[in-house]
């Protein structure tokens, strides 16, 4: 009997071992992909707006259908209200996406809510529309962390900070209060950009491991100097640009600074393999499905 029982037992145990070691494999499986969203021999989707391509940019339903088609990145555009509640929102008035008109900034979030975010897609692209688009809202960024939690990596964007006190803190308290920012998760797993110098300095102040991307604006294709490129790399792992304003030169010459380089916004394959051959780490891209086999 006790022979028995001892069998048993150590069935159960290598069981409990087997088990512990799938689940510990998985785990390192995990984060090896995640660390490797920084490696500079990455080449990165970030799907611009959500799958803008193919349904209301910035709505959740853009946002998922992004991760179904498993891209590196849901990128999030950050705007504050008027009572202070980050949204996900490009412009900074709500006339193009919308039925509603007026400033982001100076809308309070219950009249953001009542704003039709998905009729007008219907409306522009009627092979893409679908009734369930008819009404959706803007979201905040609470519900988008809600919705997905860290099942997926994000590509946040402080608009206008100079015009919303506060956002930085705003953000990073929410990202806490979500455990975005855990050790536990892999580097890389929140990303931030802005084309505020002064917004990306203060997150930096505020938690200085947290990889941060300066967008440019530089509309002639002039290559930032060496010493535009060292200032860059106090704050951030990065830089953002046009893929228009970015050859192969911009990208040897901000790679040989140390900066990761992110493209944007780019629909064909054609265009992302060329990108990706000169050396840039990922790009931007309305339609995930185009540019899918990039990765």
């Amino acid at each position: 009997m006790m022979v028995m029982i001892l069998k048993k037992l150590l069935i159960v145990l290598v069981v409990v071992m087997i088990c512990a070691a799938v689940y510990i494999l998985k785990d390192t499986s995990k984060n090896d992909q995640h660390s490797a969203l920084l490696d500079e021999n990455s080449f990165l989707l970030i799907a611009h707006r959500g799958a803008s391509a193919i349904a209301p940019e910035h709505t959740l339903a853009s946002y998922q259908m992004a991760i179904d088609m498993d891209e590196d990145f849901i990128e999030i555009d950050l705007q504050m209200t008027k009572d202070g509640v980050l949204v996900a929102f490009h412009d900074d008035i709500v006339d193009r996406t919308t039925d509603g008109s007026g400033k982001v900034a100076e809308m309070d979030l219950a009249d953001i809510k009542k704003l039709d975010a998905g009729s007008w897609f219907n409306a522009e692209k009627p092979d893409r529309a679908k009734d369930e688009y008819v009404g959706i809202q803007v979201p905040t960024l609470e519900e988008i962390f809600t919705a997905f939690g860290d099942s997926t990596n994000y590509y946040i964007e402080t608009k206008q900070p100079d015009k919303s006190e506060g956002m930085e803190e705003d953000l990073l308290e929410l990202l806490y209060q979500y455990g975005l920012l855990e050790e536990s998760l892999p580097k890389g797993h929140v990303i931030i950009q802005s084309f505020s110098a002064d917004s990306l300095k203060t997150i930096h102040e505020l938690d200085d491991d947290i990889p941060l991307i300066q967008l440019t604006d530089n509309l002639e294709q002039e290559i930032p100097s060496p010493e535009t490129f060292k200032l860059y790399r106090e704050y951030a792992v990065g830089i953002g640009v046009s893929h228009k304003n970015a050859d192969d030169a911009y990208i040897a010459a901000a790679r040989r600074a140390g900066l990761l380089v992110h493209l944007f916004t780019v629909d064909r394959l054609a265009e992302g393999e060329k990108l990706k051959s000169w050396g840039a780490n990922g790009i931007f891209t309305n339609d995930i499905e185009a540019v899918s086999s990039l990765k």
